[in-house]
């Protein structure tokens, strides 16, 4: 999955003439495909998560740039070249994606996608958390509930499990390290800029994978029809789709709406799992998940009612000007 939280595009939503209707639309269809991805990645079998991995690297590097030579827009690459802070920013960043798209190929084509889901329903409060840890915000009662209850759903879960939910644990974290440094790149870098340039620096570690594979002869590209072949070159086009149309949408509408939006990605993840793929889903587990929703459910209602503080504060101002 790429990021749902930290494409940061050029244009605020508060400040945008479009409808929003249309960017609620943008949203849901790229949560929608998000949310599909477990179905394609258990189509890609019997490549391997390192193939996939690389397959998706390349042909999303080649699909940016194609886009971007067609809009004359290839020069940024100069400019971050020449910026060795934004650069490195950057480029780890791109490791840190790469982490998290290599656990949740893994987790999918071994029979994991729930645990998967359940990563990214943990990411908000995985966020929250690192902001306490690494920002030193301070955070509301409310919030601080949440991450109490989360916390909690962890330890219920590790005990369901017998061991801690690695997969989920790794994805929130590495989803929200990603979401730390695109926070520290800015908006200097709009959504098709920042995937060309995160993908430029996987790419040659990529393509030595890729190699790798060939010689140990595990290499399913060529061997397995071409549906396949089909399958695999089409990884850059389903990378870079939803999150163009998750940056329109992030111009068009509020981001309390894109915060509401982003559960339709693990929901639809989860149920990918349990009734397409035949997952196993005891009564224990869904416990543990319902444990984590009710934290989730406390961190939209704490963060609908500061937007609604914020909007009234910004109007109060608005009237005491004129």
């Amino acid at each position: 999955m790429a990021a749902v939280q930290t494409v940061s595009p050029r244009t605020s939503p508060e400040k945008s003439s479009t409808p929003s209707g249309n960017g609620a639309a943008y949203g849901f269809l790229a949560y929608l495909i998000w949310g599909a991805f477990p179905l394609y990645f258990n189509a890609l079998k019997p490549a391997g998560a390192w193939e996939v991995l690389s397959h998706r690297i390349v042909w999303t590097l080649v699909v940016c740039v194609a886009a971007l030579a067609v809009t004359r827009n290839l020069g940024f690459l100069r400019r971050l070249a020449g910026n060795p802070r934004q650069l490195g920013a950057t480029t780890l960043a791109g490791l840190f994606i790469a982490t998290n798209w290599t656990v949740y190929i893994q987790a999918v084509i071994t029979g994991h996608t729930v645990e998967a889901a359940l990563g990214y329903f943990l990411n908000p409060l995985v966020t929250v958390g690192l902001g306490v840890v690494v920002l030193r915000e301070r955070l509301r009662i409310l919030q601080w509930v949440a991450v109490g209850v989360g916390a909690l759903a962890c330890v219920y879960l590790a005990i369901d499990y017998g061991r801690p939910p690695w997969i989920s644990v790794v994805l929130a974290l590495s989803f929200a390290s990603y979401g730390f440094m695109k926070k520290r790149i800015g908006g200097s870098l709009t959504a098709i800029e920042s995937l060309t340039a995160e993908s430029a620096v996987l790419t040659p570690i990529a393509i030595g994978v890729l190699i790798v594979v060939g010689m140990t002869g595990n290499a399913t590209f060529s061997g397995h029809g071409a549906g396949h072949s089909v399958l695999l070159l089409c990884a850059g086009i389903v990378t870079a789709v939803p999150l163009l149309l998750f940056a329109a949408a992030a111009s068009r509408v509020p981001l309390v709406t894109i915060g509401m939006l982003q559960f339709i990605t693990p929901i639809l993840q989860l149920l990918c799992g349990v009734l397409l793929l035949d997952e196993h889903m005891p009564m224990a587990r869904w416990i543990g998940f319902g444990i984590v929703w009710i934290a989730l459910i406390l961190l939209t209602i704490d963060s609908l009612t500061a937007s609604t503080r914020a909007r009234r504060l910004a109007r109060a101002a608005e009237n005491c000007a004129i």
